[in-house]
């Protein structure tokens, strides 16, 4: 018997989007921090491709970031991903709970709603730790140098 046969509300993160309350948003987030990653789409190809520059707020260690109740106020390319059309969105990783959700594709296998914990993510090579390098010690025109292939939007 399944929740909805039941009478059961489904679990949060089974739930469209819109149906969700500010604590249950929060809660769909698994951390990676990949958005949090500098992007740029490439002009022949109109393809966004990543850097493995991360925001200055971003604490890697924790997947954190540093100033999220003033985050696009502080950092004034950083989106806030409630108020975004999800549907024209094509910067956002194919891992994203919020894409994947709004989509309405399961969440993977190791997100810590499922999982109960992070270590599946680390595992998968979804975490960003040990992995970036913060935007204060790259130049501007460098971004080009430090381009990614392990995330895909």
């Amino acid at each position: 018997m399944t929740a909805a046969n039941a009478g059961l509300r489904p679990k949060f993160w089974e739930l469209p989007l819109d149906e969700l309350n500010s604590e249950e948003w929060e809660g769909l987030c698994d951390g990676c921090g990949r958005c949090c990653l500098k992007k740029f789409t490439d002009e022949d190809s109109n393809e966004v491709r990543y850097t493995r520059i991360v925001c200055r707020y971003f604490d890697e260690k924790t997947s954190l970031c540093g100033c999220y109740e003033a985050r696009t106020e502080l950092v004034p390319d950083c989106l806030d991903v409630r108020e975004m059309n999800l549907q024209t969105s094509t910067w956002m990783p194919d891992t994203c709970a919020y894409k994947l959700r709004f989509s309405g594709e399961e969440l993977f296998d190791w997100h810590p709603l499922l999982a109960g914990s992070d270590k599946k993510m680390a595992a998968a090579g979804i975490l960003l730790e040990d992995r970036v390098i913060s935007e204060e010690y790259v130049h501007p025109d460098g971004f080009e140098e430090h381009l990614i292939r392990w995330v895909k939007a």
